[in-house]
């Protein structure tokens, strides 16, 4: 297992940041992983340490999160933009084929990464699905839109408030405050991948209903549990797996099933 490094590289809109852990002498295909809104790739630490046993293993933060430089206000940034970011970051690497683990967002992410270049992808592995209607993606578009600050600090209280609402199980306060900060990193961009995350709307159940690549999707108990079990039929090769014991947080509570998971997922 190897501790993850960090490094950047230049993208399209300003530097990319990126953790790598990189064994002496890895025996798999590298595994870029995919974080979900409004985190980055701080959240597979230590899945990255975990994971990184006999493959390099990487997590680069999209434009605008964690500390990789913002894309302009408009046009507003989309999920194509945030895959061409993690293939720029393959190509610095030299990383010419590679397995994805996409979380929420991330999904997403991988979707279009396949999309714009399926001969580079060997398997993919997916957190939820968000297979959503009409109504029901503007339903989460309203709910994840940006609130203004003001000096009572009600976008912190709600953030806070949300983080407690959605914990997973085995959460700690810690790992909740951790989940706070990352929040916050996103300055007044905090909600831009969320947006772009349902613009992309069924784009993404065309993409995985075209994909040939095998796609696990691992499916914890949380928002997006019962949306997630409508891409079955979807999947032309393929499956999503339960786990409902794990929720949010789970890559931090539950790290050595879920590196399991994944690993298997890519065998």
């Amino acid at each position: 297992m190897a501790e993850p490094k960090r490094r950047f590289i230049d993208g399209e809109y300003g530097q990319i940041h990126l953790r790598m852990a990189a064994p002496e002498k890895p025996t798999a295909p590298p595994l870029y992983c995919l974080h979900m809104s409004p985190k980055s790739g701080r959240q597979f630490e230590r899945f990255m340490r975990a994971a990184s046993d006999d493959r390099i293993v990487v997590a680069s933060d999209y434009p605008g999160y964690g500390e990789s430089a913002p894309p302009p206000a408009e046009p507003h940034v989309c999920v194509a933009d945030y895959a061409r970011s993690v293939w720029r970051v393959a190509d610095a690497l030299g990383h010419t084929k590679v397995d994805l683990f996409g979380h929420h967002t991330g999904s997403k992410v991988a979707a279009e990464m396949t999309y714009i270049a399926p001969e580079r992808v060997n398997r993919i592995v997916m957190v939820s699905a968000a297979m959503l209607t009409d109504e029901e993606r503007a339903a989460f578009n309203a709910y994840f839109s940006p609130i203004p600050l003001d000096e009572e600090g009600t976008r912190f209280k709600v953030m806070w408030e949300r983080i407690i609402h959605f914990k997973g199980p085995g959460m700690t306060l810690e790992m909740m405050a951790e989940s706070m900060a990352e929040n916050l990193r996103g300055g007044e961009n905090y909600e831009w991948g969320h947006r772009a995350a349902f613009v992309y709307g069924t784009r993404f159940d065309d993409i995985i209903r075209m994909l040939p690549h095998r796609i696990t999707i691992l499916n914890p108990k949380d928002e997006l549990h019962e949306h997630t079990k409508r891409a079955r039929p979807l999947l032309r090769n393929g499956e999503i797996i339960d786990y409902p014991e794990w929720g949010h947080g789970f890559l931090d509570v539950f790290t050595e099933d879920a590196v399991r998971a994944v690993k298997a997922a890519l065998r």
